[in-house]
């Protein structure tokens, strides 16, 4: 019991340090702008915690080898990981049934979100990540799976904003496989980087965020959204990668937020196409069920 909780500790501390886990907070800047009941959105907080440290451990377990053998990663954590992999495995079962189990009762759309996150997390993990072009593709549609906990699955403007979260995983998955692309070479990893090499997936990356951006000003907030083309001058330097990243995610993320505190304060998204109201989608919600 102790070593899988210090794992799953572990697990948090890395993440956390290295900003990745963004989705629960945009999670509940979701949860605030469908005006989701406090008590409610302190659960699904919670429920979104546990299946980040369970898509995360995945990660971990399945990469252990790897890290261990990359000069860049931290041996002490994974080191831990290797000498204790049947605590691992048994608290990600543990996590991922307790939480199907949660959602069954408390809200079924929560399972979605399990199924979809961590499944798609434990695919990718084990096989996608070495495919060209399906290592994007999955964690786009994970980086719209995850946020799935913070809204009911009949909420309109939950679903125009997750559409969002997952154009900005575009972005990030991009970063990524360009950031890991020499030491992808080096141990033989298929990536997305890989196959096109370093410039044509940075054009793929500005194409990314040309699209995020417009469909931001488009859908989501017709002013805020255009901060998003700000990305597009951030300068680029391969031996820089992380502080690029982390620039990049500096200007979605406020970006983000700006757009979720006008539409908590006006109750309604104000892209140039489309404006869904709160009551609109409350409305929606109801002919649903």
């Amino acid at each position: 019991m102790f070593a899988a909780l210090k794992i799953l500790f572990d697990v948090a501390v890395f993440r956390l340090k290295k900003l990745e886990m963004a989705n629960m907070f945009a999670a509940a800047a979701i949860m605030l702008a469908v005006g989701l009941p406090w008590a409610d959105m302190t659960v699904r907080f919670g429920f979104g915690l546990l299946l980040n440290l369970l898509a995360y451990l995945t990660n971990d377990y399945y990469d252990v080898d790897q890290d261990l053998s990359s000069p860049n990663k931290d041996h002490t954590k994974a080191r831990y990981l290797k000498e204790h992999m049947v605590a691992a495995a048994a608290i990600q079962w543990v996590l991922a049934v307790g939480l199907v189990v949660f959602g069954w009762f408390y809200a079924k759309g929560l399972i979605v979100a399990v199924v979809a996150g961590a499944g798609i997390c434990w695919i990718y993990s084990w096989k996608l990540k070495r495919m060209p072009y399906v290592d994007v593709i999955a964690m786009i549609t994970w980086g719209a799976a995850m946020p799935l906990v913070g809204f009911p699955l009949d909420s309109v403007m939950g679903w125009a904003l997750v559409a969002q979260l997952a154009l900005f995983s575009a972005c990030f998955e991009s970063i990524q496989v360009i950031r890991d692309h020499d030491e992808d070479v080096q141990t033989g990893v298929r990536t997305t980087a890989v196959r096109l090499g370093i410039p044509k997936t940075q054009f793929l990356l500005r194409f990314f965020m040309v699209v995020s951006a417009v469909y931001a000003v488009l859908v989501i907030n017709r002013w805020f959204g255009l901060a998003l083309f700000v990305t597009l001058v951030i300068p680029f330097r391969k031996k820089r990668a992380d502080v690029y990243w982390n620039r990049v995610r500096l200007v979605m993320g406020l970006a983000w937020l700006a757009m979720i505190g006008w539409i908590v304060w006006q109750g309604r998204t104000t892209g140039w196409l489309v404006s869904i109201s709160r009551e609109e989608a409350f409305a929606f919600m109801e002919w649903i069920r």
